[in-house]
């Protein structure tokens, strides 16, 4: 059985949703597709990998304290790669 990610929502307004998510190793989010723009930072380093619709998969480490951006419609199912819980903060921009 896959782990899953734990989300927990901390904002959604109007203008935002800004949701915490933690995965413990070999966890991860499950197939979505990002209806929004939206800004990762992480809390934890962060060892990812993104498993992509066309079948490929990609291995990220985004530090702590960093962040990034991405436009809405990316599509992918992002898993801790490492062997050490981590944990980002997403932002949506509605």
């Amino acid at each position: 059985m896959t782990k899953q990610a734990t989300a927990t929502l901390m904002i959604d307004d109007a203008r935002v949703r800004v949701t915490r998510f933690d995965f413990a190793p070999g966890a991860e989010t499950g197939w979505h597709r990002h209806a929004m723009d939206y800004v990762i930072t992480a809390i934890t380093d962060c060892h990812m990998r993104l498993d992509l619709p066309d079948g490929s998969s990609t291995k990220v480490t985004v530090p702590a304290g960093t962040a990034y951006r991405r436009d809405e419609g990316v599509e992918h199912n992002v898993i801790n790669a490492g062997d050490t819980p981590m944990s980002f903060v997403e932002v949506e921009l509605k």
